[in-house]
């Protein structure tokens, strides 16, 4: 048995040596750190053929990550994600793994050239501005590298990798036409869940949680509000409004009748599912994303008739009763009365959160949140108000300085967008996609101005990695001219054979 070891060892010496280092760490983590970092390190071999797989089938890698982004809060929701792990490494580990492929095949598939433009200027910008609040100790609780680097990662490294993800991986307009279909097909599948949540019923771990944390914010005045696959029903709202934009306008401005119906038909269930979340933000993300397109399209035809019909049915919200039977419907309506009082608690938050932070124009820093400030410390109360929204709380954690950095960045990189639609892009139906992506970005910066939903799991990498594609369009635009009219002049030659076969039967 020795021998036989021995051989082993001498013939396979560099791998039992790494196994055995990896063994040592496991047990001194599993001491230092306890089960999950031990766990963690045990499954470090797993990495290896992961990262083959990757390697060899580098879009799938993709679509995985794809797919993993959309149901993470699903999954955590349903009690399916092993405890401890926190929900953003999967995401990160996929976005990483793409980015060090990307970088191999650099010579192969160059596309790196495509990522210089303002978008990723102002994301850089923003990067280093939260790099720089790792020094801020406005709390005089230390400098903690750990507490910062989680909170900079969600906050501003994770934009960086939906930039660069989407800029290098969605290179043609068939890899673009795939992503959009099956980005609706997972919002299709959000409103299905939806539709269980109401008819079938919850699921026990969905129970749970609307008895303890989500029964006072999603059982209001005998309405339930429906979160169907996202973190929460605001969450879900104003992901489902900002979707439904883009999907109204691909619909609209698509040549291809099958895409047509499909993103129409898409975006109407959608906006049934935003309807379900009562969440009221949500009309007004609605609103603002549309009046982007109409910016956007330069086209009276395309855009006078949209105008009347969306105005039409917000009239209808606005000015009438008409539907106030429905508990979702009369929630929604009541976003335009001013004299609502749940609606106005944000405002009294906010006012006394000016108050604090006034003498904190760096913020109390992006590892600081209300449990780890003492209880005498000057800004314990700071800590604690809930901030409701994205922006009050990079307001309240990077400070005066931080926020009006972001909201000036931010409109730095949707106007360059919109630039781009507005001025280099000639064909009509990739000028809609542009101007769908351009107006569901603004739809959910608008979300997160009233909801704490900008940088939650799906919202980010869809709307930030939407916003990257809108920048690398003019790249691909002559290939999407030529797809578009192989499957226009297939398209139009069944049409012919289905007139002639109509034609003969009546002979």
């Amino acid at each position: 048995m020795t021998n036989s070891f021995a051989t082993y060892s001498k013939e396979n010496g560099g791998r039992v040596l790494l196994l055995f280092l990896l063994f040592l760490l496991a047990i001194y983590q599993f001491i230092t750190a306890g089960f999950n970092a031990f766990a963690i390190i045990c499954l470090i071999p797993l990495a290896v053929p992961i990262v083959y797989a990757a390697f060899n089938w580098q879009m799938l890698t993709f679509w995985v990550l794809i797919f993993t982004n959309y149901f993470l809060q699903f999954l955590g929701k349903q009690n399916m994600l092993p405890q401890g792990i926190p929900m953003s490494i999967y995401n990160e580990l996929l976005e990483i793994i793409l980015l060090l492929i990307a970088i191999v095949d650099a010579r192969q598939a160059p596309h790196f050239e495509r990522t210089g433009n303002l978008m990723l200027i102002s994301i850089l910008a923003w990067c280093g501005f939260c790099t720089l609040e790792v020094l801020n100790d406005t709390c005089n609780l230390g400098i903690d590298v750990g507490g910062w680097y989680t909170g900079a990662r969600m906050m501003a490294f994770q934009l960086l990798y939906a930039f660069l993800i989407f800029t290098l991986y969605i290179t043609t307009p068939e890899r673009l036409l795939k992503y959009l279909k099956i980005w609706a097909i997972l919002s299709l599948f959000s409103v299905y869940w939806t539709w269980q949540q109401q008819h079938i019923g919850f699921t026990a771990a969905e129970n749970i949680w609307m008895e303890t944390l989500g029964r006072t914010t999603h059982m209001v005045n005998g309405i339930t509000r429906y979160f169907s696959t996202f973190s929460d029903a605001a969450n879900y709202g104003c992901n489902a409004s900002a979707a439904a934009v883009a999907f109204y306008v691909l619909g609209i401005t698509s040549k291809i009748k099958k895409d047509k119906y499909f993103f129409l038909i898409t975006g109407l269930l959608v906006t049934w599912g935003m309807f379900a979340s009562g969440t009221r933000t949500a009309m007004f993300c609605l609103i603002a994303g549309f009046a982007v397109f109409i910016v956007l399209s330069k086209s009276f035809k395309i855009a006078i008739p949209v105008a009347i019909v969306f105005g039409f049915f917000m009239s209808i919200l606005i000015f009438t009763d008409i539907g106030q039977g429905n508990s979702q419907i009369r929630r929604m309506r009541s976003a335009f009365n001013k004299d609502d009082a749940s609606a106005n608690v944000r405002d009294i938050n906010q006012a006394a959160i000016k108050k604090y932070i006034a003498d904190a124009p760096w913020g109390l820093g992006l590892g600081v949140s209300y449990d780890n400030v003492p209880a005498n410390n000057k800004y314990k109360k700071l800590s604690t108000i809930p901030p409701d929204s994205e922006y009050v709380f990079i307001w309240v954690h990077t400070g005066p300085i931080g926020i009006t950095t972001f909201v000036i960045l931010t409109i730095i990189m949707f106007l360059g967008g919109c630039w781009v639609v507005f001025t280099k892009i000639k064909n009509r139906s990739l000028m809609g996609v542009g101007a769908g992506l351009c107006g569901a970005f603004a739809a959910i910066q608008l979300g997160g101005y009233g909801n704490q939903v900008l940088m939650q799991f799906p919202n980010c990498l869809i709307f930030y990695g939407g916003l990257a594609i809108v920048y690398i369009l003019p790249y691909i635009e002559p290939a999407w001219v030529e797809m578009e009219e192989k499957r226009f002049a297939e398209q139009e030659e069944k049409k012919r054979l289905k007139l002639e076969k109509k034609l003969a039967s009546r002979v």
